[in-house]
């Protein structure tokens, strides 16, 4: 029988991380990069949860989730970098708050 749990949590990595990209603009644009506590809240919330799944890929996926979510962090800041820069839009309801 084969093993698909690498391919799953691979797959499940691959989308997280796709998903993360837009939620990180979303965020900077509508919030600044001052939420990041409620990402560094969840992603250490997921980083205990997968230690204790006892399945292996659920494990693996909520662990990929809590790691998403903390560089999530470094990102949002990145973000905001990127804006002062005019690569990205800012939010012209918040134009003089960066």
């Amino acid at each position: 029988m084969m093993n698909t749990s690498g391919i799953i949590t691979g797959l499940a990595s691959f989308i997280i991380i796709g998903i993360f990209h837009p939620i990180v603009i979303w965020c900077e644009y509508y919030f600044t990069s001052k939420v990041w506590p409620i990402f560094l809240i969840l992603g250490l919330v997921c980083c205990g949860a997968s230690l204790m799944i006892e399945n292996d890929i659920c494990s693996g996926i909520v662990g990929v989730l809590g790691f998403c979510l903390l560089w999530s962090i470094h990102e949002l800041k990145k973000q905001t970098e990127r804006v002062k820069k005019g690569w990205f839009p800012e939010n012209p309801k918040r134009k003089n708050s960066l």
